[in-house]
């Protein structure tokens, strides 16, 4: 077994240290040597007190999250805990990077914590579907309050080291060499003979006694759907009403029985995915990449402005540019407003506003782009201005330069044909709010180069995104898929749904919104002039199914005209709208279809299958490497649901077989032509498979 945990000895301080590359995982072998050492520093009559610290770049990072859902190793994360705390010589954690997860119960259960200024503590544990399991509801309670441990947890969010003070997790945050500085502070503590602060023997209370029935209704809308947030409360609560001892226990149980289920298996799913997808499949594992040390993002609208913020925000100077100066005052008029807004809510201090406004260049001249290694085409959707705006670039922009264009559904090697660098050109699509939402759909043309690819993955990553590689098709993956739900949307509307019956069972599933009351968000104008783009290519079916355009005809454009397919208040409450109703019987009437009643589940799997199908399609074409991809597309670009993995995780949790018998079955009823069975569907059906072979992670 290597050699991972040491102990050795300075002075009368006994300093375990932990060397485990990358994060210091609690792993099998690291708790066995954790305890080994621990009990050494224990039996040494010359040792006075004890240090915990970590070699690399952080301290215990968390557990090792490949365990889960595996058989337990001896010994248990809550066993060490409880073994730290329970020793009779103080133990003082040493905190540099990050403390999360178990990291943090290690050091929750240590007798004091000292850290540097730029340490990080947390309890994630709600983002893969679990509770801390180790004494983290038991024991931050008792240290630092009940609400303030609590939206910790349920937040799941790190906490800085300077809160953590402030709270009282942490004692001290040094200066200097965090080792030296430790033994300092143990030697502080054994010269003052202080006494040792087990958390366990502290008190958590809570004197409200509707607290915790107020902050679950706090949580409800923001949580809704999720059942780690809730299990957080109970835990909590139990910290409140049971001995320790006994709260541990309970804390276990509620792991226990959140680690065996499907959420937590889901969201696990999508931890491991959201690393892996960022690598682009085939390449090594530091492909090289282009320098990327100033942007040029074309159009000032609202997709150019949240763009360019995207770039700002990364420190990186953007040169934005218009056709006219109205344009482009209004576009920086959107960008100062979101940096206001900012300050005004404390997200920023107006001094780093104002640092990221100076960093942006606005223009009206295509010859201000020279220098630009980056550039990003936001302008109308329209292949015939795309082009023309690719071959000014192309004249302009110097040898190496990467041209991007966010296009959402247009062929990337018809634009990249306007310029005579097609190997320097890819898609690069964002999603609105550009500076809010975490997708970036990478698209790699024909003749792409690969460290086009690798860059763009890599300035995505930088700029705070998830970013995703696909292939050229129309709309990719995210807009592909889900068109086959808009699609099935219309027919059940004109086959005997309602709006609001749509919109509910699809938000039930988990979504944020059904894709009715998503249209009128966006407002129904743009998917209008998409379809007219699209008019003359569509199936007779489509074309025939014209809600969408005798909707538009009445002025009727969603929230931003008060009415759409609801009706909406001045504060933007919608409710439903019987003139629409009546509306879409007439169109039943006149298309001669019988209205009838459709279930629940009916517009659930037509709606949900009709995408998992696409989604196999894409994946058997090659317009991406792994079904993780399109997961991670539709988990932050479309609200999938994280707690059920993604489409085609949620589609092998429910089983292959039975979304094929599904869509055979919508087949017979209503046609092969949208119901025919991906050929990858049928065949890992047919052998029992899923689309992954093995969980990820």
């Amino acid at each position: 077994m290597p050699r991972i945990t040491t102990l050795s000895t300075v002075g009368r301080v006994g300093l375990i240290t932990v060397d485990y590359p990358p994060a210091n995982a609690l792993s099998p072998v690291v708790r066995q040597q954790l305890v080994e050492a621990l009990g050494a520093a224990v039996a040494d009559p010359d040792v006075a007190a004890i240090v915990i610290l970590c070699a690399g770049r952080t301290f215990f990072a968390g557990a090792d999250i490949r365990e889960f859902g595996r058989s337990p190793v001896n010994p248990l994360l809550p066993e060490i805990t409880q073994t730290i705390e329970g020793a009779p010589k103080p133990v003082i954690a040493a905190i540099h990077g990050t403390a999360l997860g178990g990291g943090f119960e290690v050091a929750l259960a240590c007798h004091f914590r000292v850290a540097v200024a730029s340490a990080k503590v947390g309890l994630p544990e709600v983002r893969l579907g679990l509770i801390p399991g180790a004494g983290g509801t038991q024991r931050l309670p008792r240290l630092i309050g009940v609400a303030a441990a609590l939206q910790i947890i349920v937040d799941g969010n790190p906490v800085p080291a300077a809160k953590a003070k402030a709270l009282g997790a942490i004692d001290a945050i040094v200066d200097g060499d965090l080792r030296t500085a430790a033994i300092a502070f143990a030697e502080g503590v054994i010269n003052e003979k202080r006494e040792l602060v087990r958390t366990s023997e502290l008190c958590a209370r809570s004197d409200d006694p509707s607290f915790f029935t107020e902050f679950e209704r706090s949580i409800t809308r923001k949580q809704r759907g999720f059942l780690a947030p809730f299990f957080a409360i109970k835990a909590v609560r139990a910290a409140t009403e049971l001995p320790f001892e006994q709260g541990m226990r309970r804390e276990r149980e509620l792991f226990i029985e959140l680690l065996a289920s499907p959420q937590s298996r889901a969201q696990r799913h999508v931890f491991f995915s959201e690393r892996e997808v960022a690598k682009v499949s085939g390449a090594p594992d530091e492909p090289p990449t282009r320098d990327v040390e100033s942007v040029a993002v074309l159009g000032a609208g609202t997709m150019g402005a949240g763009i360019a913020i995207c770039f700002l925000n990364a420190g990186i100077p953007v040169t934005l540019l218009e056709t006219s100066q109205e344009n482009l005052d209004r576009g920086l008029g959107t960008i100062r407003k979101t940096y206001a807004s900012g300050v005004a809510k404390g997200v920023m201090q107006r001094t780093e506003a104002d640092h990221r406004m100076r960093l942006l260049h606005p223009t009206l001249a295509y010859d201000d782009l020279r220098e630009a290694d980056l550039v990003v085409e936001a302008v109308f959707e329209d292949m015939t201005v795309k082009k023309e705006v690719f071959g000014k670039l192309d004249a302009v922009c110097k040898s190496g330069a990467i041209l991007a264009s966010n296009t959402s559904y247009l062929n990337i090697d018809e634009i990249a044909s306007a310029t005579k660098r097609p190997q320097d050109v890819l898609g690069m699509h964002f999603f609105s709010p550009a500076n809010v939402m975490k997708l970036l759909e990478n698209v790699r043309g024909e003749r792409t180069a690969p460290a086009v690819c690798a860059t763009a993955m890599k300035v995505g990553k930088a700029i705070g995104k998830v970013p995703v590689l696909v292939g050229v098709c129309d709309g990719f993956v995210g807009n592909r898929m889900l068109a086959k739900r808009t699609r099935e949307a219309y027919f059940l509307l004109e086959e005997g749904a309602t709006p609001d019956e749509i919109d509910r069972v699809l938000y039930d599933f988990g979504f944020p919104m059904g894709p009715f009351a998503v249209a009128d968000l966006a407002g129904l104008d743009i998917g209008w002039r998409n379809r007219q783009s699209r008019l003359a290519r569509l199936p007779p079916r489509e074309r025939a199914n014209n809600l969408l355009d005798k909707i538009c005809a009445l002025g009727r454009y969603g929230q931003k005209t008060g009415a759409g397919f609801y009706r909406y208040d001045d504060k933007r409450m919608a409710t439903s709208d019987p003139l629409i109703v009546d509306l879409i019987v007439a169109h039943s009437h006149e298309r001669e279809i019988t209205r009838r009643a459709i279930s629940d589940q009916e517009i659930l799997e037509r709606c949900l299958y009709s995408m998992i199908n696409e989604g196999a399609k894409i994946l058997e074409e090659g317009i991406v490497a792994r079904p993780l991809d399109v997961d991670i597309v539709w988990i932050h670009g479309y609200g999938f649901p994280a707690y059920r993995g993604g489409p085609l995780f949620y589609a092998d949790e429910i089983g292959l077989k039975t979304v094929l018998a599904a869509i055979l079955k919508y087949r017979d009823s209503l046609g092969a032509e949208y119901w025919t069975p991906a050929a990858l569907l049928e065949q890992l059906a047919a052998e029992g498979r899923g689309f992954y072979p093995v969980a990820v992670g």
